[in-house]
């Protein structure tokens, strides 16, 4: 027969305290955030990597990573243009023209270097095409992650 204590350790069921990580409204999750950066720590140092590792010109080098840097900057300047502009924030057009021509430019700079360098075997220029995309575009989900975080957490 069974007594009332079987029944209740039968039952019985760990009571362990839920975790619950509290997220504002509208904040991008810290996998998302995660995702992110990943893309873009992965993106930047694989074109930075296979820059030292390239056998090319210093002068090359050069112009290849002053078109990252300049990339990275004017796709987060464009995101913030375009989102200042969504969220009612006054932005000049001159800027947001400006911002515009300087990721068109970046882009068309880069796909001209790939296009006339010689020196590079096509499977490195796509190598490089590929890890700038990536780095661009993970600048500006890295950029709206950041300015999504802080507006939820202004709201409360």
């Amino acid at each position: 027969m069974a007594n009332g204590n079987e029944d209740l350790f039968d039952n019985e069921k760990p009571n362990y305290p839920k975790v619950k990580v509290e997220r504002k409204e509208g904040e991008p999750t810290s996998a998302f955030k995660g995702a992110s950066w990943a893309a873009l720590l992965i993106g930047v140092s694989a074109y930075l990597l296979g820059l030292y590792n390239a056998a090319m010109q210093l002068n090359e080098k050069g112009y290849y990573f002053a078109i990252l840097i300049f990339g990275l900057y004017a796709s987060v300047s464009l995101q913030k243009a375009v989102r200042d502009k969504y969220e009612g924030i006054p932005v000049t057009s001159i800027y947001f023209g400006i911002s515009w021509f300087a990721l068109i430019i970046a882009i068309s700079l880069m796909a001209i270097g790939l296009f006339n360098a010689g020196s590079i075997d096509l499977s490195e220029k796509g190598f490089y095409g590929m890890s700038f995309v990536l780095s661009i575009f993970a600048a500006i989900t890295v950029q709206k992650n950041i300015r999504d975080t802080e507006k939820a957490r202004e709201r409360d």
